[in-house]
């Protein structure tokens, strides 16, 4: 009996999928995990410790907590977009990382396999419209709860994400021009012999700052300064649905961290170590290094925020793309 192909191709793409979601689930889940153990070294304290060895069983426990917590409803709340909003964040999180290629593709019994879910020729286009489409989780959550604070974390949230949206997208043109494609795949491809990051340094440092801020880590963090606002927009989500805000994060943090691999650091590509192994120690380290400015940076205020963004970030990525364009020309 002989398969169709399209029955392959249907199996392959189910098969793709639930790898992508369980490892994405896994690595959040151990994500917060090592997030509290390295806070807890940079603060002098031991962490999480108690659950399971050195506290390896914590994020199962807090799985278990956040689904069997009661889900209360404030007074006031428009029920339909409350409940939405947190899916919202999580769902365009893993979209984005349906288009990000782990390692080159290769045969198995005769079929060619892409390690990742979908290959999209204007991928580029596919991830930065899924990062914009992220806002309206925290702006919906934010306004529905019916509180001062979410609303005060929500417009912040807003704000913030939509400036640096900006410098995100022009830093990356010079990248699509060196590698003359909007496909992922090619983007990588073209870093082969040298990643972008020694050719477009200032590319780089912007698409990171603007990472930070659309992740809302610190110094960005101002959406859910607790000192400030309680917790922003999700003051009001107890249970899973806060579970869903908290997983959207972190999935965030791995999706941006992948993006920039892939950007710029020369996504699977490196000497002696084979090529998945490559992309996830590349990524670990960025996450890493989200996780520690967390312990060691300070807040920035509001106006220095915005005015980092729209007086610094955009105008040197726009002289970014002219001085590349101008390279380009004369030693094409």
């Amino acid at each position: 009996m002989i398969i169709p192909a399209w029955v392959i191709e249907l199996l392959l793409l189910f098969i793709k999928l639930a790898v992508s979601l369980v490892a994405l689930l896994m690595i959040a889940a151990y994500l917060v995990l090592a997030e509290r153990k390295l806070l807890g070294r940079l603060q002098i304290r031991l962490g999480p410790n108690r659950a399971g060895f050195h506290g390896s069983l914590q994020p199962i426990a807090d799985v278990i907590k956040m689904i069997t917590k009661e889900d209360v409803h404030p007074r006031g709340v428009d029920l339909f977009l409350y409940l939405f909003a947190p899916a919202v964040t999580a769902c365009t999180a893993f979209m984005i990382a349906a288009v990000v290629p782990f390692g080159p593709g290769f045969t198995l019994l005769g079929y060619r396999i892409e390690p990742m879910v979908i290959d999209l020729n204007v991928g580029v286009l596919y991830a930065l419209a899924f990062s914009s489409l992220g806002v309206y989780g925290v702006t919906l959550g934010g306004w529905a709860s019916n509180s001062k604070y979410s609303l005060l974390g929500a417009v912040r949230a807003a704000a913030q994400m939509i400036s640096y949206e900006l410098p995100l997208a022009l830093s990356l043109v010079p990248v699509v021009m060196l590698a003359g494609s909007l496909r992922l795949v090619d983007i990588v491809e073209a870093q082969a012999r040298l990643p972008f990051v020694l050719v477009q340094p200032v590319g780089f440092v912007i698409f990171l700052i603007a990472a930070f801020a659309e992740a809302k880590r610190i110094p960005f963090d101002l959406p859910e300064a607790e000192n400030e606002l309680m917790a922003g927009f999700h003051t009001e989500y107890s249970g899973m649905r806060f579970g869903l805000y908290f997983l959207g994060e972190y999935v965030n943090m791995v999706v941006l961290g992948s993006l920039v691999t892939v950007f710029f650091l020369g996504g699977w590509h490196g000497p002696l170590l084979p090529p998945l192994l490559w992309f996830l120690i590349k990524v670990l380290a960025l996450v890493f290094f989200m996780i520690w400015s967390r312990g060691t940076l300070p807040r920035l205020r509001w106006d220095q925020l915005m005015g980092f963004c729209w007086k610094v970030l955009t105008p040197l990525a726009l002289i970014n793309i002219v001085i590349t364009a101008g390279v380009m020309v004369l030693w094409p």
